[in-house]
């Protein structure tokens, strides 16, 4: 465990932003977490890798957690992950293991415990298909001890869980088991399964899935290595909405990949689970917005119009801000309410 005070936060997160913490306590061991909260002063702030976090140009008062963890035993089926694990290296071990139910999640950055929080999903897969439990310890408690939760009691949801609450968001995931299979679903996501017909590899097999996967997400500029290594984003800015089916019918017309209409309806539905969550991608382009649109240091990735990055020395009020406009836009010309995967940290204006 270390203690840290004062520290820039701007280099703890993929925005390359945010003002200083009073105090980081890294927590480097699981057995360390309860020795951990007795050195913590509150306000308390959890942090994983980063990858989702808009942190605010003041910093953070308090205390800010930050699990960097690293253990994966397996049980059976069942893989445990301390909550400081890299998400993409569980993926890599779970395939090592031929083991099915996390493959189409590679490539995507942040920890576990973050992947449970935001009930993560790529690719018609989410976090929730496979999730049996977690073990967590609720920092209001004046005498805190871990505790087991089963999956099934933490209201997982499209791109949601009840740790975004107010009820639980005190709850800190320490360690989370994932119960894996031996054999495939189908690939049924259009634009990944139009890439493995194109590379002719092979669905079914799990090394090759991995690679249709991580293709896929190079091609939007979602993977975070090569020339995007150095790119100062949190992925996929916003929730793929609800809307009714008139409107659906509506923004499917703003595909650009040349996906045909019954592909993109079987895609919407792998989305969350009904064919009305439609892509955001599709609802931004049908209210104007356009890839590659700048606002000083603030961009709309060329790729990747989901993709809010800082492109030099954006702020993050800065950023705060396109992303409140493109709220406000979206509201008042389509009548649609977009709703933000990234966290929002502190004070913003």
């Amino acid at each position: 465990m270390k203690i840290l005070h004062n520290v820039p936060l701007c280099v703890r997160t993929s925005f390359g932003t945010g003002g200083p913490a009073e105090v980081v306590v890294v927590v480097q061991d699981s057995s360390e977490v309860l020795d951990a909260l007795q050195h913590a002063t509150k306000p308390l702030w959890f942090l994983g890798s980063g990858a989702n976090s808009l942190i605010s140009d003041d910093g953070l008062n308090g205390t800010v957690i930050q699990l960097q963890t690293t253990e994966i035993t397996q049980d059976g089926d069942v893989l445990i992950a301390d909550g400081g694990v890299n998400w993409d290296d569980l993926v890599q071990k779970s395939i090592a293991l031929k083991k099915w139910g996390l493959e189409r999640t590679s490539g995507i950055p942040g920890s576990v415990s973050a992947a449970v929080v935001g009930n993560i999903a790529a690719y018609g897969q989410a976090v929730a298909d496979t999730l049996a439990w977690v073990e967590v310890v609720d920092t209001n408690e004046s005498m805190p001890e871990i505790k087991k939760m089963l999956a099934k009691d933490l209201g997982l949801e499209y791109r949601n869980s009840k740790f975004q609450t107010k009820k639980m968001q005190s709850l800190l995931i320490i360690r989370a088991a994932f119960k894996l299979q031996d054999k495939p679903e189908p690939l049924t996501y259009a634009s990944a399964a139009k890439i493995a017909d194109e590379l002719k590899l092979n669905p079914n097999d799990l090394n090759q899935r991995r690679k249709i996967i991580l293709e896929a997400r190079k091609r939007i500029g979602s993977l975070l290595e090569g020339k995007n290594k150095s790119l100062k984003t949190a992925g996929s800015f916003f929730r793929n909405p609800m809307v009714s089916e008139e409107q659906a019918e509506k923004l499917m017309s703003f595909e650009e990949r040349g996906i045909n209409y019954e592909a993109i309806k079987k895609q919407n539905l792998a989305h969350g689970g009904s064919s009305k969550r439609v892509s955001a991608a599709h609802v931004l382009l049908a209210a104007g917005f356009k890839r590659g649109q700048s606002w000083g240091h603030v961009r709309l990735h060329p790729d990747h119009i989901l993709k809010i990055e800082n492109t030099g020395d954006a702020s993050s009020q800065d950023i705060y801000d396109v992303a409140q406009e493109i709220i406000k836009t979206v509201k008042e010309d389509l009548g649609i309410d977009l709703k933000p995967e990234v966290r929002f940290l502190g004070h913003f204006e």
